[in-house]
């Protein structure tokens, strides 16, 4: 595939220079399995989701906590599931599992060998955005400079390093989390769609 024009990469200093941008659209909490029996039929008719996971960071030399949130978006709504309180539910590991609805992240292949072991399910319709973007051209391979290489505006990563564990989230850590999954989605698209 050709470049369409975008740049290989970005520097922080250009990166500075980019409009800063959020998900706008409907973002649901989901802590209970009634909100996620109300919420999840309104993802499964989507071609194409934005992918992402949360993990409470952890300061101790080789100690990884477990993933607590999963995010999945569309163009409107980005459900936030904490699997820290309900687990992965069986609608959930099937759409995980299912190669007809393409889940698009940054660096997926970590994410779901760690979600393969809190609930068994074959993976399917992963793309991981970091290999994708190479055939366009571009190297770089965080989210935040792929934002702003295929979409031309900055995301802020200041909540990455919050407790993702933490009994209620804060407004800053929704949007954070609901930005970064919708960000995979709307990069995926413009790439395929070429505009």
């Amino acid at each position: 595939m050709e470049n369409k024009g975008y740049a290989e990469t970005i520097t922080e200093e250009e990166l500075g220079t980019f409009e800063l941008s959020w998900f706008r659209g409907e973002i649901v909490l989901v802590e209970d399995m009634k909100t996620f029996n109300r919420t999840f039929p309104r993802l499964k008719g989507s071609e194409v989701l934005g992918f992402d996971t949360e993990t409470k960071p952890s300061f101790r030399k080789g100690r990884k906590n477990k993933v607590s949130l999963i995010q999945l978006a569309n163009e409107e709504l980005a459900c936030l599931v904490r699997i820290n309180k309900i687990g992965i539910p069986s609608k959930l590991a099937g759409l995980l599992a299912d190669e007809k609805i393409i889940k698009a992240g940054v660096a997926v292949h970590d994410d779901i060998r760690f979600l393969k072991s809190v609930r068994g399910f074959e993976p399917s319709g992963f793309v991981d955005l970091q290999k994708f973007v190479k055939d366009y051209g571009i190297k770089a391979s965080g989210l935040k400079k792929l934002a702003a290489i295929v979409l031309g505006f900055r995301i802020s990563k200041r909540q990455q390093v919050t407790d993702w564990e933490a009994e209620q989230l804060s407004d800053a850590q929704l949007v954070y989390a609901a930005t970064d999954a919708w960000v995979c989605h709307q990069i995926y698209k413009k790439l395929l769609n070429g505009n």
